[in-house]
C-alpha cells in the first residue's frame, strides 16, 4: 500500500489573532520610543536656538557697552530704572542706543549714526519717549520679568539709580511742535569703569533665575 500524502497544516484564527495583537503592541511601543525621541529633539533644539539667541544678545549688549564714547554734548550713560540710554562711537559717527525692559521683553533701538552735535541731541532726546512700536525696535529677548544696573565707580559697586557721581536726572523732552534753534548741551556726567546688569526672566521664558553680567567700559580719549 501507498502513504497517505497529508495536506500542509494552516494557522487557525486564535493564532493570526494572538500574532497581530502582538504585532500590535510592538508597534504601539515603538511608536511611543520615537515620539519620545523626537520630543526630546525638539526640546533640545529649542533650548540650543534660546541659547544662542541669548549669546547673541549678550554680545550686542557688550558690544554696545565697549563702545560708549563721551561726547561732551549728551550723557554717555543714563538709566532711569526702566531703559538704558548711550551713546556710541562708530566708523561712520556716534549714535544713541536704548536697551529697555517692556512688558515681558527686553529691547533695543538705535537712532541713525550722526557726525553733528546737534543731531545727536535730538535722537538722544527722541529715545526719551520711546514707544514698543517704534521704528526700528527690535524685541531681543522674551520673558524678561526685570532688570537692574550696576556703575563701578571709586573701587564700588552701587546702583545706577544712585551711584554717587552719576547723573540720575534725565534733561526734558522736547515739547511737540517745538521750533528754533537745538536744545543747548545736556548734562552730563563722569563715566563709570565698568557696568554690572542683573536680568531676571520669568517662568515662561525657558530659564530660570538671574543673569549677571559685568562688562568693563573701553578707554576714553
Amino acid at each position: 500500500m501507498g502513504k497517505t500524502r497529508h495536506g500542509a497544516r494552516g494557522f487557525t484564527l486564535v493564532e493570526v489573532l494572538v500574532a497581530l495583537l502582538i504585532m500590535a503592541l510592538m508597534a504601539m511601543m515603538s511608536w511611543r520610543g520615537l515620539d519620545a525621541i523626537i520630543r526630546t529633539r525638539d526640546i533640545s533644539q529649542a533650548h540650543l536656538e534660546r541659547t544662542m539667541r541669548l549669546q547673541t544678545v549678550m554680545a550686542q549688549w557688550e558690544q554696545d557697552l565697549l563702545a560708549v564714547q563721551d561726547g561732551g554734548t549728551v550723557p554717555a550713560l543714563h538709566f532711569d530704572g526702566a531703559s538704558l540710554q548711550l551713546t556710541r562711537l562708530r566708523a561712520e559717527g556716534m549714535q544713541v542706543v536704548v536697551w529697555s525692559r517692556m512688558g515681558n521683553a527686553w529691547t533695543r533701538w538705535e537712532s541713525p549714526i550722526t557726525t553733528r552735535a546737534d543731531e545727536l541731541q535730538e535722537s538722544y532726546l527722541r529715545s526719551l519717549q520711546l514707544q514698543a512700536n517704534a521704528p526700528g525696535m527690535v524685541r531681543a529677548l522674551e520673558g524678561v520679568s526685570g532688570w537692574q544696573l550696576y556703575f563701578y565707580r571709586g573701587n564700588s559697586w552701587s546702583n545706577a539709580l544712585s551711584s554717587s557721581g552719576a547723573s540720575t536726572t534725565a534733561p526734558p523732552p522736547p515739547s511737540v511742535g517745538a521750533s528754533g534753534p537745538p536744545p543747548g548741551n545736556v548734562p552730563t556726567s563722569a563715566l563709570p569703569a565698568a557696568v554690572k546688569m542683573a536680568l531676571q526672566f520669568d517662568e515662561a521664558s525657558g530659564w530660570s533665575g538671574t543673569l549677571n553680567r559685568a562688562v568693563a567700559l573701553g578707554p576714553q580719549p
